[in-house]
């Protein structure tokens, strides 16, 4: 989860999906709907990965609302599932993860800082999930 659900937590999604078992549901969600990024788009299929029909949506357009685990990826996001999650009996995560949208300059350097969230995401994903990617691995 994050801020508009259209740079950092469709990313991590998108990783998920490709690291992880199929058998794990993964759906991201912001505080609000953006706008889909192209960057993201572009920093995705240099690693094969894609966000297939992907549109920005809010933690409430999520069918389901039982989750075990929901992982934000930004401080509004983190308030927000807090408050989201008040009553229910599921775990909220924490990765700091840097907004690459505030990056000005050359598109190399705007591809650089979304890299490095892309990069930073496969990282904290492999270090949380290694049961997971490892028995995903193994099929």
């Amino acid at each position: 989860m994050c801020r508009m659900n259209s740079v950092r937590s469709p990313m991590a999604e998108a990783i998920a999906r490709h690291a992880l078992p199929a058998s794990i549901f993964v759906a991201s969600a912001g505080v609000r709907a953006g706008d889909r990024d192209p960057f993201v788009d572009a920093v995705l299929a240099e690693e094969g990965m894609g966000l297939d029909e992907h549109q920005p949506r809010t933690i409430d357009d999520l069918e389901d609302n039982y989750f075990d685990l929901i992982v934000t990826l930004a401080p509004e996001a983190h308030h927000a599932a807090l408050e989201f999650t008040r009553s229910m009996a599921v775990d909220v995560e924490y990765w700091p993860t840097p907004d690459p949208t505030v990056i000005t300059g050359t598109r190399d350097q705007i591809m650089h800082a979304y890299r490095d969230v892309r990069e930073r995401l496969k990282h904290r994903m492999a270090k949380r999930f290694a049961a997971e990617t490892q028995e995903n691995d193994a099929d």
